[in-house]
């Protein structure tokens, strides 16, 4: 069995859900049915895009929430149907010891989803973290642990070089 994490964006455009959605489901393709195990936060964006794709694959899913009032604190988001369905679909799920949602809370959760992981996919833009347990500080826990990590993020898009206009004739 192959035991993938997720850590990224919590925000991301409608086109970049998309683009990774694809390359997730090219990247995971590899390892269908019960060999592929997803360990997952499973935050609004990257982790609940990265939950979706491994039980399409037929993959199994385990859930890390942060704190206790995680569960709570999502059902009044506008996406509260697909973290709840998701959940729903989860093998286990563990709860860190946390009465409430925090930076720290975050980031345990993080760092015990990577010690069950074999890899880690970061959907990530590359930018440093902003805050505690942001994104950049899940990647670089998991360099510090030699874990493989991968990222997924659509190459930016070059500017269109400008055309001169004709001039006149």
């Amino acid at each position: 069995m192959q035991r993938i994490a997720v850590t990224g964006h919590v925000h991301v455009s409608e086109d970049v859900a998309q683009w990774v959605t694809r390359r997730l489901t090219e990247r995971l393709g590899a390892v269908t049915g019960p060999r592929l195990h997803g360990v997952t936060c499973l935050a609004r964006g990257a982790d609940q895009l990265f939950a979706q794709v491994v039980l399409a694959l037929q993959g199994t899913l385990e859930v890390v929430l942060p704190a206790r009032d995680y569960a709570a604190r999502m059902a009044l988001t506008d996406n509260a149907a697909t973290f709840r369905t998701l959940l729903g679909q989860a093998r286990s799920v563990e709860t860190m010891p946390f009465a409430t949602s925090s930076r720290n809370a975050y980031l345990a959760a993080s760092r015990t989803m990577l010690d069950r992981c074999d890899l880690l996919l970061a959907v990530w833009d590359g930018r440093p973290s902003q805050r505690v347990g942001d994104t950049a500080d899940v990647v670089a826990k998991a360099r510090e642990q030699n874990l493989p990590v991968e990222v997924v993020w659509p190459a930016p898009t070059p500017a269109p070089t400008p055309v001169e206009a004709p001039g006149p004739g």
